[in-house]
This record gives C-alpha cells, structure tokens and sequence, in this order.
C-alpha cells in the first residue's frame, strides 16, 4: 500500500500498485541492465501500452517512489521511468503547471546524467527518438499553454512568472540542450565522415559502445530544425540539420524510424516553402508522403498511426499549394504522389490557379505546424491569446507572397497563348496601363527564379534556377516601332524512359517472384502414443 502523492494527492486514501505492474517495472529495470534490446523494447512499445489501457486509461501511472523498492532504487532507472511517466500524463490527462515543471526537471536531469557521465546502457532507438520527440512536444505545448494567460486566475499567473524565473520551458533552453547533445555525441563528423553508411549498417548499435548519446545527438538535430522552425527561423532551421541530407537518403538513418523520418521532411519542406523555394519543398514532400505512401500498412496497429495520417494530410495541403505557386514542380512528383493530391485537392488546386486567397488560407491554416513565440508574453498586460500572434505573423508573411502573385496567372496564361504580342494590346487584355503591365511582367521573371538545392550537405545552398515551362523578354520591333512582349516555350519533350524502365524493372520482379519454386510442405510427424 501507498499514499498517493504528487499528482494523486488531490485525491484522499490510499491505493494499491497492480502485481501487474510491479512486475512489469521489475523485468524492464532488468532488460536495461542486462542491455536486452529486443526485450526493452517490447515492453517499451507493447506491454507498457497495453498496462495503460488496462489500469490507467485516463489516469497517470504510480509515481516513480512507489516503484523505487522494486528497482533497486536505480537513480538512472527512475529518470527513464519518470520519462514515461510524464508523456502517459499528456497523451492520457490534462497537465497541471505543476507537471509541466516536474517534466522539465526530469529532462534536465536525464539529459544532464547523460551528458556529463560515462552512459554503457543500450535502449531502443525507437525510444531515444521518442524522448526528443516528446521533449519538444512538451515545449511547444508549454509555449502554447503559457499563451493562454488571459483566461488564468492570479495565482497561476503568480506561479508561472516564477516558472520563467527558473527558465523553465525556455526556448533559449531548449536550443542549448539540443546543441549540448549533438555536439556530445560527435554524430556531427562521424556522419561527415562516412555520410551514415555506418550508423545504417550496424542500426545505430556498435559494438562495445552505447547507442543512447549518439542516436539522442542524431535525432537532435531533426529537433533543432523543428524548434527553429517554429519560432520562423526557417534559414537556420535547415542549417541546423547539417550534415543530414534530405536529397540524398540513401545513409539517412530516419527512414528507420517513420516519425523521425516523417518529422525531418516535413519542416524540411515547410522551411523550404516559407523561403519561395518551391522545387526544393516539392522535392521534400514528395519523398516522404511516398515513403508513407508505401509503409503506412505497417504501422497499421501502431499508436502512431493516426499521427502519421494527421501529418500525410498536412503534407499534402502543402504540397498543393507549392503546385499551385509553382507548377512546373509538379513534373517531379511520383505517379503515386501526383495521383492522391489530384483525388485529394483538385477542387483547391482549380481554385488557387484563379489566385483564390481563401483557399491559401485554409490550407496553410490546415498545414503549418503549431507556431510559438519565444518570449513569453506580458503576464500584467495580457489581453489575447499570444499564440495567435506568433500565427498571424506567419500566416502574413505567407499570404503577402501570395498576394504578390495574385494576377500572375492570368498574365501567364495570355503569354502562352502567343510567340509575341503588342505590350499595349496586352494591357488592355489584362485591363491595366502598360506601366502596371511592366511591373507585373518583372514581378512574373522574379517569381519564376529560384534557389535550388544543387549537391552537398548544406540545405540552404543552391543555385538560381528558372522554375517555369515560358520564357519571355519585351523589345522593340524595328518596323513598328511599338514594343513586343516575344515568348519563346522552354517546355521540354516528355521523356518516358524513367517511366517505362521503373515499371520494367517492377514487371521483372514480379516475375522472378512467381517463377520462383514452391518449398514442399514436410510431412506430418507421427504422434508417439
């Protein structure tokens, strides 16, 4: 028996841990000492959670003290119990401040355990990717928490203006321990090195030597990208990845785990889109909503699966509207990817081509990621909801962009309807004076340049590019006299050979496949009396 605390102590009397559990803690302190990774692993993802539904389906687990005398009051042991703990909390029940400061300090102590001593423990990677990825959860939702502060009762505002005394929650905070852990765990120069070949061949396991700081200092920097994005630093949030690669994936270690895979591209892509990059946020979101595309019947059954259909849709609202602002993009998406975004936004795509600003808004509002301002707001002279304010600057930045190239394709479509065409017949199509017209002819030639990834790890180089299917200059007609717009079609000849040689190479598979020969059923044993 034992008195509830902590969280359970607004509740009077006392309450017994389940066999069940207990037993559970017992096995999982022992597969972590004795580094059995496909142990911890399944109870990690499979018995933990099926304890959850049965004993505590919308109540948090026994604190960490009434489980200390069944693991030895391992100190280690009870920070990674603690871990999970809190992030049953937030998935199962409603976070007091309280929580949200406790969770923090466990952060701090775990990661600071981890970081000034000598770790020989091995955990799943699944679960190191999980830690991060639920730190900057928590984060973010503290961030979204603290911007509701209109609504809080004095004392809560009391209690989170010592909160921010502690730097608790602090984006500053956050950074530096996400850089204490990448710089730690030297992934930076051992993935320089090699690219990641090794770290894919041996799944993040060496030999003689944990996994637990590498792999948190591998999947730092997928959280340093996200924390930058979502204050709208997308430049150095795609400097903050280096030396991963979102272009060539062939030593990506992500792939091995869909969430961090998923989580990398898709404010890879978004950073790439808030900076009019639009053939290198294509090129992102194609990749990964094909990954998805192509694995999602494995994570069927698991807890994550309606995260990554939420994250799917998301991508492809995006990458719609990348399409619409840049449609020659589109000729570099898989079949597949092409096929489920016309079944998905046809309607919205038509829409946007008729430079429809509601539909913008929508699925920008529908697509982008939670924002969070760094700062925390005003407690004495707060008024609104300060998480809208860190939307509403991003949401302006976008549609100001969108506005700027609200009558472009109008003028598009006209220039492709002729080889030259009289600058002063042309504004009277677009209903505008030639000065007007001459404004938005150079507004469409600067829109239609972009940067463009061109090899190496650095994902914010590239080199300028034309992304359009038309190329245009205005001169003079020596005969007339009057100015000509002249439009010369760049549209390249369709090639089928990538086509036809990746279905080729399908059909051949298919048939190695089948012609391959049966193995004989053995025949049954005979039953011994």
């Amino acid at each position: 028996m034992a008195y509830r605390s902590g969280y359970e102590d607004r509740h009077d009397g006392f309450y017994q841990i389940p066999h069940l559990v207990n037993q559970w803690a017992y096995y999982f302190y022992h597969h972590i000492r004795e580094r059995n990774i496909d142990e911890i692993q399944s109870m990690y993802e499979v018995s933990f959670l099926k304890l959850s539904d049965r004993y505590y389906k919308a109540a948090p687990w026994p604190e960490v003290q009434h489980i200390q005398e069944v693991v030895d009051q391992d100190h280690v042991f009870c920070l990674l119990y603690k871990e999970m703990y809190f992030r049953h909390l937030y998935a199962r029940c409603q976070p007091t401040l309280r929580d949200r400061c406790d969770s923090w300090d466990n952060y701090c102590d775990l990661f600071g355990l981890l970081l000034t001593s000598n770790v020989n423990m091995q955990l799943p990677n699944i679960w190191l990717w999980d830690m991060v990825d639920e730190f900057l959860y928590q984060f973010q939702s503290f961030c979204q928490y603290r911007g509701k502060v209109q609504s809080m009762p004095p004392e809560e505002i009391e209690n989170l203006k010592k909160c921010e005394a502690k730097k608790v929650w602090n984006t500053i905070e956050v950074l530096n321990i996400l850089q204490a852990l990448v710089d730690k765990s030297g992934i930076v120069a051992e993935v320089e090195g090699d690219g990641g070949a090794r770290l894919c061949e041996q799944n993040g396991y060496y030999p003689h030597s944990s996994n637990v700081l590498r792999m948190l200092g591998y999947f730092s920097l997928v959280g340093l990208m996200r924390v930058h994005c979502l204050v709208g630093d997308y430049y150095t949030a795609l400097k903050a990845i280096y030396p991963l690669n979102l272009h060539e994936r062939r030593y990506l270690f992500t792939q091995r785990i869909a969430g961090a895979h998923i989580t990398l591209f898709y404010y890879g892509g978004f950073s790439y889109l808030m900076q009019r990059r639009y053939l290198d946020a294509v090129r992102c979101f194609n990749a990964v909503l094909l990954f998805i595309y192509e694995n999602k019947s494995q994570y069927r059954n698991s807890p994550q699966f309606d995260q990554m259909l939420k994250k799917n849709e998301q991508m492809y609202q995006l990458l719609a509207i990348c399409v619409a602002l840049c449609p020659v993009a589109a000729k570099s998406l898989d079949e597949n990817v092409l096929m489920q975004l016309r079944e998905r936004h046809s309607d919205n795509m038509t829409a946007m081509n008729r430079s429809d600003i509601d539909v913008y808004d929508t699925l920008f509002r529908e697509g982008c990621p939670k924002f969070v301002t760094s700062t925390p707001p005003a407690y004495d002279q707060a008024t609104t909801n300060t998480n809208q304010l860190a939307f509403r600057a991003q949401l302006n930045a976008f549609l100001l962009e969108v506005r700027a190239q609200q009558t472009l394709p109008q003028l598009k479509q006209y220039l492709l309807l002729y080889s030259s065409i009289n600058l002063a017949r042309l504004a009277a199509l677009m209903d505008c004076d030639e000065g007007a017209l001459r404004q938005q002819l150079l507004c469409l030639k600067n829109k239609q340049r972009q940067l463009k990834w061109d090899g190496g790890k650095d994902m914010t180089a590239g080199t300028w590019t034309v992304a359009s299917d038309l190329e245009f200059h205005i001169d003079v007609d020596p005969e007339t006299g009057l100015e000509m717009v002249l439009v010369s079609d760049t549209q390249q000849v369709a090639t089928y050979a990538p086509f036809l040689a990746h279905h080729i190479a399908r059909f051949e598979q298919i048939i190695a496949d089948l012609t391959v020969p049966r193995v004989a059923a053995a025949p049954p044993t005979a039953v011994r009396a």
